[in-house]
């Protein structure tokens, strides 16, 4: 009988990518103890393909047609999955033997329906200590729910959740162990990623406007974030924030950078909803 150090755990690791042979290959060596490794692609024109079936990952191919669901959803809602337990891994995302074990421990056992996660964050290739933490809701059980819903039809051109949280039907505990981010595509993939989701955010907002009954299962934090979004100082507050408060300046040059590009990423999602309004007043009101 294999020891509880050893065993498999109960978890299918779902793995959304496009064009991740960089980032790819760190990620699938750390995930041998997990009962099924599967690998949603968005039609990636590299290596990720030859890299996730030599890894031996079972590799689905996903094409959105800009309507519910995207990516994640879609494969909960299409995809049978044999274990009691999903985690939602992005390329960029390593798991450490001590996140493995704390599984390995809590699993059997939680009532809970699912995990906050905590992350470990790189940038400029140094790990940062300070700042602002990042925790995802990424781990939980098959059935307690899905992603939040959202009405994207004609105005997002992104195929998979990024800043939507799973809507679940239970009680949520938080690890204590972290998993390692760290992405290999450099500083250009990082702000044109940024950009796409600056504008996502900011039609968001927009939208949020229109349906209030979308704030219902908001975490406090989402609230937070979407009844500032709309101000020019948020921006400049989230670095003076981190950096300071957080104490991410002890981080030096790349604690500092993240900082400032974070803040440069609300007043992007300010500059885009300021600039829609003004458009809309601008337009002929026959228009």
């Amino acid at each position: 009988m294999a020891s509880p150090a050893s065993s498999t755990l109960p978890v299918t690791v779902v793995i959304p990518v496009r064009n991740e042979e960089l980032n790819l290959p760190k990620c699938l060596e750390r995930l041998s103890r997990f009962a099924r490794v599967v690998i949603v692609d968005s039609g990636s024109t590299d290596k990720t393909a030859e890299i996730a079936k030599a890894a031996g990952a079972d590799f689905v191919e996903f094409r959105w047609n800009g309507a519910f669901p995207k990516k994640r959803n879609w494969f909960l809602r299409n995809h049978a999955i044999t274990t009691p337990w999903v985690l939602f891994l992005d390329a960029d995302e390593y798991i450490p033997l001590e996140f493995v074990n704390e599984l390995s421990a809590i699993l059997p056992t939680t009532s809970h329906v699912g995990f906050w996660i905590q992350y470990s964050n790189y940038f400029l290739g140094r790990e940062l200590r300070h700042g602002s933490p990042m925790l995802k809701l990424a781990l939980f059980r098959v059935g307690a729910g899905e992603y939040e819903r959202i009405d994207e039809k004609e105005w997002s051109n992104l195929d998979m959740e990024v800043h939507e949280h799973p809507v679940l039907n239970g009680s949520i505990g938080q690890l204590s162990r972290q998993i390692e981010h760290n992405d290999y595509k450099g500083l250009r993939a990082y702000i044109a990623r940024h950009n796409e989701y600056s504008s996502w955010e900011s039609a968001r907002w927009l939208r949020l406007q229109e349906t209030e009954e979308a704030w219902a299962h908001f975490t406090s934090v989402q609230r937070r974030k979407y009844r500032s979004l709309a101000h020019w100082w948020t921006g400049p507050m989230y670095t003076v924030y981190s950096l300071l408060w957080k104490r991410g300046a002890l981080d030096g040059i790349p604690g500092i950078a993240f900082g400032v590009m974070k803040g440069i990423y609300f007043f992007q999602i300010w500059l885009k909803i300021t600039e829609a309004k003004l458009t809309a007043r601008s337009l002929p009101r026959d228009c």
